[in-house]
């Protein structure tokens, strides 16, 4: 009970721990990411018809944001990845270890208690007469069983500030969780986008390669019926064997990325995962929430992580602090000592020592000194890692907007290029097929109408991209009212809402 009380005692005088008190630093003072008025991404009206998208300023992002895309296959793998991610579990495992360390170090407000028992054997010299008996020289055996105590007040807060030092950094493991699910599912959604446009781009080029096969037969009939000459038939053989040249390369990335896909599902190569995914089976999301600048700040796990670092490093000082001044070590021993094992518990044979120390550091060559000036440069460090994740997150939302505000114009202009290109090669077919133009005017009219739809499909694959990496910038949303280790599941089954 004594014990208890002193360490009773020691925490209130911790109330008053040495060194800085953390606060939280302010929000930026900014009301909007570009020095404009936000605009939504805006189309030519007299244009060709594009899916208009509109910037809904102070909207809260959906905790599942992937499921704006409407994609059944996405949501699943995004599941699977989220369930089967190594990056994950390992994240959640940090956690863990920080959270217990922070726990270990509050062990320290309480005594330390050890048991001790030694039993040895002796023989004391024939010059001595302190045998038992008074006899000597003689052989005996000694047992001692003793209980240590040893506890360390807390007066300065020095372990008050460890264990919010490492509170922080359970804090920041959390936050590190966080953003690896952000970036899981933001990669996951991107990669998706990935394979879309390259099953798109290889859907167009077979249809170029459709169309220019056409073509050669109409070329070569031409040059039988001698209407045409050989070396027309030769430059339209080169212009399809260039087109199917560019076939294997998109497919060998088609394959790679479903490598990819399949590892951020946590699955083996082998495995490959069934989801596969086409533009047309994505939806562009027409209303994008547009969180204010503070609000995205909080949201943000990478600066929320900056902040708890900011924070251990903050604590750290007052631990340097108190290194410096005096402190006190409360030591006691309770035992017993016997001949043998039955005489510890008789009468005259128990010890006691109860001892108190006194320390304070007079000259250690200014080594807790540079110590504490070091904590001090490391909370400099650590502000500054904050205001640079700061600027950055707000940089990653502002390249966002820009993006997906020249997307739409892109889009648009792509889908004019690949219409009208289309219908300059028809003409020209038909051209053709009547002997109206030469071979030059053809070859010309199928690279155009090549790259067009080439063209139109990484615009259309662009524009979703950049509206994933909106999310992305945003911090996504986190479920805080769901608990760290069912998380999982309170995210795909209680925010089924947020679909």
């Amino acid at each position: 009970m004594r014990a208890l009380a002193v360490a009773a005692s020691a925490l209130v005088l911790a109330s008053c721990a040495v060194g800085p008190n953390f606060s939280s630093p302010p929000a930026p003072d900014v009301a909007g990411y570009t020095p404009e008025k936000l605009q939504s991404p805006g189309s030519d009206p007299a244009g060709p018809h594009v899916t208009a998208q509109r910037f809904v300023n102070g909207a809260d992002i959906p905790t599942r944001w992937w499921a704006a895309f409407r994609s059944q296959p996405l949501n699943e793998l995004i599941k699977m990845s989220v369930e089967h991610n190594p990056t994950l579990q390992s994240a959640e495992a940090s956690i863990r270890i920080a959270q217990y360390n922070a726990l270990a170090q509050r062990g320290l407000f309480f005594p330390q208690i050890g048991a001790n028992y030694t039993p040895s054997q002796q023989q004391i010299s024939g010059a001595s007469n302190s045998g038992p008996g008074g006899q000597s020289p003689a052989v005996f055996s000694l047992h001692t069983a003793q209980l240590n105590v040893s506890f360390v007040p807390d007066i300065w807060g020095q372990n008050v500030r460890a264990v919010e030092s490492l509170d922080a950094i359970s804090e920041q493991q959390l936050f590190e969780l966080e953003a690896a699910y952000l970036t899981l599912t933001a990669n996951v959604v991107t990669a998706a986008i990935q394979e879309a446009s390259l099953r798109g781009q290889i859907a167009a080029i077979q249809r170029v390669v459709k169309i220019e096969r056409g073509i050669l037969e109409i070329v070569k009939n031409q040059f039988n019926a001698g209407q045409a000459a050989q070396v027309d038939v030769l430059g339209q053989e080169a212009a399809l064997a260039q087109s199917e040249q560019l076939l294997p390369p998109l497919q060998k990335q088609l394959a790679v990325q479903r490598d990819l896909l399949t590892a951020l599902a946590g699955q083996f190569s082998a495995d490959e995962i069934l989801q596969k995914f086409t533009l047309d089976g994505l939806t562009l999301p027409a209303n994008l929430p547009v969180s204010l600048p503070s609000k995205a700040i909080s949201q943000r796990p990478d600066v929320r992580a900056a902040e708890a670092l900011l924070h251990s490093t903050n604590a750290q000082v007052g631990v340097a602090i108190a290194a410096r001044l005096p402190n006190l070590t409360i030591t006691g021993n309770a035992g017993a000592t016997g001949f043998n094992l039955a005489e510890l518990f008789t009468p005259g044979t128990s010890f006691y020592v109860i001892a108190a120390s006194a320390t304070q550091p007079l000259f250690d060559g200014l080594t807790l000194y540079h110590k504490q000036k070091a904590a001090e440069a490391a909370v400099d460090q650590a502000d500054a890692l904050y205001r640079q994740a700061v600027v950055t997150a707000l940089q990653n939302v502002a390249d966002a907007l820009r993006s997906l505000q020249a997307d739409a114009r892109a889009l648009q202009a792509a889908v004019k290029a690949e219409l009208a290109a289309k219908a300059s090669l028809d003409i020209i077919q038909k051209q053709l097929a009547l002997g109206q133009v030469n071979q030059v005017v053809v070859l010309n009219a199928q690279q155009v109408y090549l790259t067009a739809a080439v063209v139109r499909v990484q615009a259309q694959a662009t524009r979703l991209s950049d509206t994933a990496a909106l999310f992305l910038a945003l911090g996504g949303s986190w479920p805080t009212d769901c608990p760290t280790r069912d998380w999982r599941a309170c995210v795909f089954e209680t925010h089924v809402a947020s679909k």
